[in-house]
């Protein structure tokens, strides 16, 4: 089947591309790394409720997400859809950083009207202008993921194609240089500027190129076979983040286990035909519903988790607000996207 497809393959808003064919499985993979995003939060506010177990092992369950988000990123830039010039490649990075600077604005404003935040709205947004805020929390994420996606696509242009795109390698070298020029400004100053969060640690450009390499790999081996891997690095997961560190390291190893278990089963698995346009659909909402979700994960999950009489339906009840929350976020996201609101609100 011939169709568009999605190459911005992580929770952004899609760059259709003719002419190339949807690759389903990686729509699948993005739909359940979503969802999975949405169970790591939720499980954070039972944590926080006192029911820690049932909290560190639905944290467990979707810690694979973030870093297969960066996987199918490397992907998307590297294999399935590496840009052709400059201006699409700022093309393609504004169409994230338009509904982030957008969602960042209403989740401070909410913040600010809730008396949710301890900081004032206008030094939460000066930080939020260097790194993520705590109103925004769960947006960290793209101040890593929109350095990534620049660096491999200037890389892409510069070995694939042999342009030289100035405005590009510009901003690379100024997000590689601010982080030691603000700690010049705050040796000379004396003023404390916000921690830099503009950046990408190694284990994040691994991930994109392992997971690429993966992604584009012919099938390797049998499906089962990653899939009881993927079993075994869950429950190694369980086991550390139980007794040894919670939350573990994206950088770790039981979390790298496990990613790239999951890549190794879900890749190249074929989506029945008639389930595709659902999926594709959930697929192209899912930047606005990781964008929107926290709002319902604290609506549902928060007041639930803290409510919640006996301990033994505390697996049941995350397991319900999580399933509402991904829902609600995935039909919001659905009913902007139809309103033709996707370019602002992801």
């Amino acid at each position: 089947m011939s169709s568009a497809m999605s190459p911005a393959a992580a929770p952004q808003a899609p760059d259709r591309t003719p002419g190339r064919e949807r690759r389903h499985d990686i729509d699948l993979l993005r739909v359940l790394c979503t969802a999975a995003v949405v169970l790591v939060h939720a499980s954070a506010e039972f944590i926080d409720a006192g029911h820690r177990t049932t909290g560190v092992l639905g944290d467990t369950a979707g810690r694979f997400a973030v870093p297969v988000f960066f996987a199918m990123a490397g992907w998307a830039a590297l294999s399935g859809a590496p840009v052709d010039d400059e201006t699409r490649l700022l093309s393609r990075l504004g169409r994230i950083l338009r509904p982030m600077a957008v969602w960042t604005a209403l989740y401070l404003l909410y913040a600010h009207l809730t008396g949710a935040s301890g900081a004032h709205t206008g030094d939460e947004a000066a930080r939020a202008l260097l790194g993520s805020v705590e109103a925004a929390f769960h947006l960290w994420y793209l101040y890593a993921y929109v350095p990534l996606l620049l660096l491999l696509g200037v890389l892409v242009l510069v070995v694939r194609r042999r342009t030289l795109p100035r405005k590009a390698l510009a901003l690379l070298v100024a997000l590689a240089v601010a982080p030691a020029l603000t700690g010049d400004v705050r040796d000379i100053t004396g003023w404390t500027p916000p921690d830099w969060g503009w950046s990408v640690p190694l284990s994040t450009v691994v991930y994109a190129v392992a997971g690429a390499a993966l992604l584009a790999a012919p099938r390797l081996g049998p499906r089962a076979l990653w899939a009881a891997g993927a079993a075994v690095a869950l429950a190694a997961l369980a086991v550390y983040q139980l007794t040894v560190r919670h939350p573990a390291a994206y950088g770790s190893v039981a979390v790298a286990a496990l990613t790239f278990a999951v890549i190794g089963t879900v890749a190249g698995v074929r989506v029945p035909e008639r389930a595709r346009p659902l999926v594709a659909r959930l697929s192209d909402a899912s930047f606005g519903t990781y964008l929107v979700h926290l709002v319902f994960v604290t609506l549902l999950a928060g007041p639930v988790a803290g409510h919640l009489p006996a301990r033994p339906w505390a697996p049941v009840a995350l397991a319900v607000t999580t399933v509402a929350a991904a829902a609600l976020s995935f039909a919001v996201s659905l009913l902007w996207g139809r309103l033709g609101w996707r370019a602002w609100l992801g």
